[in-house]
């Protein structure tokens, strides 16, 4: 059986002087080999040898229709575009990729990466023609054929096929999670959304020198208050009146941020709101 050399470190005594410390010492231990995974070899070389073609048909191509182009536009424009023609397919390819256990919505990438393929080859066989070369624009058109059919192969090498009840499965969880995510960007946009209105109800209230709650009693003629608006309290932080409003027992975001509002005087992030909320939930669990 092979083995390899493997160095480890471990603490042992070592005494100097009589004072005795724990020192790192290392030492070599001989372990077995595992054999070679001549599978993934093998499937690394596919995917270097896939790549390698569409980085030629890329080259191609651009060189190709970016010759075709400049006919009619400055070289740099046309060699500029002529990299979208195969960049399209690619594209698709990847995307296709990323949802390959969602075949509904890798239908869409599948197609268009076909027609994208199509409409490069035509373009590299029409550049051939034009000069009066069709052999060389076939051989060219080809070249991006076989490079999207070896990327095909390629991906079909790391594909992992799911059975039709796993397949639903991760469908439905799929679903659940995407559907969070969603959630994430709307509670976000609506927090922001309240903050600003607040933020606007306490300038106009304080512009018109109103209270800030029109629900409670104003000042009292024997004390009257030359401004009944809320003042800016510097010497709270937001983190802070976070604390107080939790005390209070208000855990939900937007509940809190109408009170910190109200607490500071001033607008603060729904953001940073949540975030301390957060990792006040985490102490009280």
């Amino acid at each position: 059986m092979k083995t390899r050399t493997v160095t480890r470190k471990q603490l042992v005594p070592h005494t100097v002087d009589g004072h005795t410390e724990l020192v790192l010492a290392e030492f070599e231990i001989e372990l077995p080999r595992p054999p070679r995974d001549w599978d993934s070899i093998v499937r690394a070389g596919v995917t270097v040898i896939a790549c390698a073609l569409v980085t030629v048909s890329l080259v191609w191509t651009t060189a190709s229709i970016g010759d075709l182009l400049s006919l009619a536009a400055v070289a740099a424009v046309a060699y500029a575009a002529g990299v979208a023609f195969d960049l399209t397919w690619i594209m698709c390819m990847g995307v296709e990729w990323l949802l390959r256990y969602d075949p509904d919505r890798a239908a869409l990438a599948k197609r268009a990466g076909n027609v994208a393929l199509l409409i490069s080859m035509a373009a590299v066989f029409a550049h051939g023609r034009y000069f009066g070369q069709w052999p060389v624009g076939a051989a060219g058109a080809a070249v991006s054929l076989l490079a999207k059919g070896g990327w095909t192969i390629a991906m079909r090498a790391h594909a992992r096929p799911l059975d039709s009840r796993t397949a639903q499965w991760v469908a439905k969880r799929r679903a659940a999670v995407d559907g969070q995510l969603a959630m994430i960007p709307v509670r976000r946009e609506l927090l922001r959304g309240e903050a600003l209105v607040e933020a606007e109800r306490q300038a106009r209230i304080a512009e018109s020198g109103g209270s800030a709650d029109p629900d409670r009693p104003g000042p009292s003629a024997d004390r009257p208050d030359p401004s009944a608006a809320v003042r800016p309290n510097r010497s709270l932080t937001t983190k802070d009146a976070v604390r107080k409003v939790w005390d209070r027992g208000i855990r939900e975001a937007d509940p809190a941020v109408r009170e910190i509002v109200q607490l500071l005087g001033r607008p603060v992030s729904p953001d940073t709101v949540e975030r301390y909320l957060r990792d006040l939930r985490a102490e009280a669990s």
